[in-house]
């Protein structure tokens, strides 16, 4: 990212569609080849990242993208979950990881989660996946569980942040 880039992280409309299915085709490759392999890329890409997937989450407002000079970089997409709030996808491409757009993007889906009166955050990332689990430790997230894969998936580590309710100091 060159400095003075003009950084935008906003709710995703009609128009990102296609950018933000170029994150997850840019980014599930390098990310979950080395560690799960590619047939759970194909997999993973074919079932989570294609329009029929997306649409909703994005005409539901549940998108948030980062845009650096015009362009969708990175994204993510919560929505509900057994009465809890999960972030489900949080993805940089690759040339832009590093850059604080992460951060960014996280801080975003904090906030909005506060701002709705949510008491946590739930997520999980595929055991392995370092870089993941780092990050998310980073912004105060604990291990709650691990999940099988079962079937030769890769496990499942499921994390939680507790989040600041009214009146506290976040």
């Amino acid at each position: 990212m060159s400095e003075g880039a003009n950084i935008v992280i906003r709710q995703a409309d009609g128009e990102d569609l296609t950018e933000v299915l170029e994150v997850g085709h840019k980014t599930w490759p390098v990310t979950y080849g080395p560690i799960a392999g590619d047939d759970y890329v194909a997999m993973g890409l074919a079932k989570w990242w294609t329009q029929e997937a997306t649409i909703p989450a994005i005409r539901a407002g549940r998108v948030t993208v980062a845009e650096v000079d015009g362009r969708v970089v990175g994204m993510t997409s919560v929505g509900p979950s057994e009465g809890h709030l999960n972030l489900w996808k949080l993805y940089v491409l690759p040339d832009q990881q590093g850059t604080g757009l992460g951060g960014r993007l996280m801080r975003a889906v904090i906030d909005k989660a506060v701002e709705d009166g949510h008491d946590a955050i739930r997520l999980s990332y595929i055991l392995g996946n370092d870089n993941a689990a780092q990050f998310y430790e980073h912004f105060g997230f604990v291990e709650t569980e691990r999940e099988s894969g079962g079937s030769g998936m890769p496990d499942n580590v499921w994390m939680q942040l507790a989040l600041p309710q009214p009146g506290e100091d976040a």
